[in-house]
């Protein structure tokens, strides 16, 4: 996990690119895998391909969207049975890129990942959780959306571990449905105590909380589906009891 995962404040150090343009990134990237029908590993994988890159590479805001672009697509290219061409996420960008370009950038982010294209993310191991202590639907599908709500913010979540953001989705969901945190098999599981999440936990309830407000609504619009159980409609309580 530590080798693989981005720099936490990488973003103090870009000239020309903010949090907020990642943001609008990100979730422009949850509406392309939506639209392609992509594994929701793709979407994290590209995540973590952008987020590796920039960890290393200033990036002019005007080839922010190339980055994304060519980090799906290597991301599907991986995770996906059958990938959507490059003429596809040439399409995507409405053709600001060239085919060329998006090749060229393809290769650069490969060269800057050293090719190491296997890594863990959040969604691996929130599905380990869920398979190690097994909740209902619902809870499994509030979960999911949480841990995609804390792909939007680079601050706080990069500094958490993957493993630490699954274990905080589960947390709040199996609360916000059931009213219990994190049960003893996956404390013994993961390491985990219950109090070595709250910093976690505690920001992904205010992310939460937040995003009905937030300006960026595709997690929320792909959740509110009612093949997930609208689940981005619950709320979770005001204050948890920690």
């Amino acid at each position: 996990q530590i080798k693989y995962r981005p720099k936490p404040h990488y973003m103090r150090k870009q000239p020309d690119i903010t949090s907020g343009m990642r943001a609008i990134l990100v979730d422009w990237l949850v509406e392309v895998g939506e639209e392609y029908k992509l594994q929701t590993e793709t979407l994290y994988l590209a995540v973590n391909y952008l987020d590796r890159f920039l960890s290393c590479m200033s990036v002019l805001r005007g080839k922010l969207q190339l980055v994304g672009t060519a980090a799906i697509l290597l991301a599907a290219k991986y995770e996906e049975i059958y990938p959507p061409e490059v003429d596809e996420f040439v399409y995507i960008t409405d053709d600001t890129y060239t085919k060329r370009q998006l090749l060229r950038m393809e290769h650069l982010l490969l060269k800057v990942l050293a090719f190491d294209l296997t890594v863990p993310t959040i969604n691996q191991f929130l599905l380990q959780y869920i398979q190690r202590h097994g909740v209902c639907i619902r809870t499994k599908n509030f979960a999911k959306y949480l841990a995609e709500l804390s792909l939007l913010e680079a601050d706080p979540f990069l500094k958490y571990l993957p493993s630490q953001t699954a274990a905080a989705a589960y947390c709040l969901a199996n609360y916000t449905v059931n009213r219990s945190f994190w049960p003893e098999t996956l404390a013994a599981f993961t390491g985990y105590s219950l109090s070595e999440i709250v910093p976690c936990l505690t920001d992904l309830h205010k992310a939460c909380l937040d995003a009905p407000r937030c300006q960026l609504q595709a997690i929320k619009e792909k959740y509110k589906h009612s093949k997930y159980l609208q689940v981005s409609l619950l709320e979770p309580p005001a204050v948890l009891p920690l």
